[in-house]
């Protein structure tokens, strides 16, 4: 086999391989022979069909699927063995590629168009410096989350009078014009409302104070203008019978609930961090802030590595792809959504190639190498934080393996965690490698600059 590549302005490739008869022949035979050998032919013993006969039936399809299969691993083993950074998968090209017979010998030469990947140099050193947010965990912070905790741990108490948040429970009965309930009319018992989350104010004043046994009058479509669905849930009906409802509601009032956070007290310190754990609430706070820094240090990293990202973009600056042949890499890849899906995210795409290819120098660079125990950490961690949001701040470490084991075994979870593997020891590797402007920031103030504002 005969292959050459030429790549005229560094991106656009060219790729010629030829494949003669005597590249595939002895393959072609050898696999007639065993065909032969298992054929089931009507007249003939199993393993005695004449040669002529095989070949006829079944030479020109495995002729096709060894040169395919010849083509494929060639071509890659060169690119592997050249280096070639190469960019989605070789296309055939649309000039210089002529119609083949595959009825003849050969020679056969097939013609590629390879996106290569532009040269650049991504080197990060001390001279470069980047800013890293420390997180602090405040006052503020810990209240929120001891907050959310006796939130979690609280529960629903019966009340005799309505405050704002509680939950009501009522039977609903539609009105006709006078004021009346309307004979035949729409009728819902044990209605559950809360009027905190009624949309328009005068309609939810109407509730203000009342009592068990109390019965308001209100307009669902009122209280929630342009929300039909939720008139619908309330009303027990569906979305399309409530389009030209006007009528107001009678609402008795059977049952008032009122949501009681949990004390902060050693049952509450028992149920977040295991019995026993912590014993005041001094502890629990340090608890709560030993807990928060990961989470934090997480977060300021997810921060750095942006700012990495941002830093090495510019200082690597404008990078030439072969743009007309990823387009039609990106079409090949996407058939069933066409050229208006390609032209749409087309340049999104160059911006994350650009950046998966820093990325890649940078990783390598680090020596930075993923293990299954990377893996196993990573898995762990997001388990971890899976629990952590139901409140469940002291799962044993081998319930986290065995939910990190369940991950790891569906493939479309794997691929996920080795970027995120990836992100961690790369981040990890340029905090030392970088010279950091470390700043110190509050929770709120970090969320608003990471949404911009």
């Amino acid at each position: 086999m005969n292959i050459q590549f030429e790549v005229a302005d560094k991106v656009n490739g060219l790729m010629t391989l030829t494949i003669e008869k005597s590249d595939y022949e002895e393959k072609v035979v050898k696999t007639l022979k065993d065909y032969r050998k298992r054929a089931q032919i009507p007249g003939f013993r199993p393993g005695q069909a004449p040669m002529g006969m095989i070949q006829r039936q079944y030479g020109m399809s495995v002729k096709v699927d060894e040169i395919n299969h010849l083509l494929g691993e060639k071509l890659y083993e060169y690119v592997r063995e050249n280096k070639i950074q190469m960019l989605g998968d070789p296309l055939p090209n649309e000039e210089k590629q002529q119609p083949l017979n595959f009825e003849g010998d050969g020679p056969f030469v097939f013609v590629f168009d390879i996106a290569v990947a532009p040269e650049m140099k991504a080197e990060l050193s001390g001279r470069d410096k980047i800013d890293y947010y420390n997180i602090e965990v405040d006052d503020k912070l810990i209240d929120q989350q001891v907050q959310m905790y006796q939130s979690r741990g609280g529960q629903y108490e019966k009340a005799e009078s309505y405050q704002s948040r509680d939950m009501l429970k009522g039977d609903l009965r539609e009105l006709d014009e006078k004021g009346n309930t309307k004979e035949g009319g729409i009728t819902v018992d044990a209605a559950v409302m809360m009027p905190e989350y009624i949309k328009v104010d005068d309609q939810k004043k109407l509730f203000d104070g009342c009592k068990l046994g109390d019965i308001i009058t209100f307009n669902p479509k009122k209280a929630y203008p342009d929300n039909d669905s939720e008139v619908a849930a309330l009303l027990k009906l569906k979305k399309e019978e409530v389009a030209d409802l006007t009528a107001d509601f009678s609402y008795q009032v059977t049952e008032i609930s009122r949501f009681t956070p949990a004390a902060v007290d050693q049952k509450l310190f028992d149920q977040v961090f295991g019995e026993g754990t912590v014993k005041d609430e001094k502890e629990f706070r340090q608890k709560i802030a030993d807990s928060l820094k990961p989470q934090l240090v997480e977060n300021a990293d997810y921060k750095f590595l942006q700012d990495v990202r941002a830093h090495m973009e510019k200082k690597v600056g404008k990078v030439e792809f072969p743009e007309a042949l990823l387009k039609r890499i990106m079409l090949n890849n996407n058939k069933d959504k066409g050229a208006d899906f390609v032209e749409k995210n087309f340049e999104q795409s160059i911006v994350e190639l650009k950046w998966h290819l820093i990325k890649e120098q940078l990783v390598n660079a680090q020596g930075i190498k993923i293990e299954d125990a990377d893996l196993k950490n990573v898995a762990k961690e997001a388990a971890r934080a899976q629990f952590a949001q139901y409140g469940m701040t002291n799962v044993p470490d081998e319930y986290l393996d065995n939910y990190a084991d369940e991950m790891l075994k569906k493939r479309e979870n794997v691929d996920g965690l080795v970027d995120r593997a990836v992100d961690t020891k790369l981040t990890e590797a340029l905090k030392k490698v970088v010279k950091l402007n470390e700043k110190s920031i509050t929770l709120d103030d970090f969320n608003k600059m990471m949404q911009g504002k």
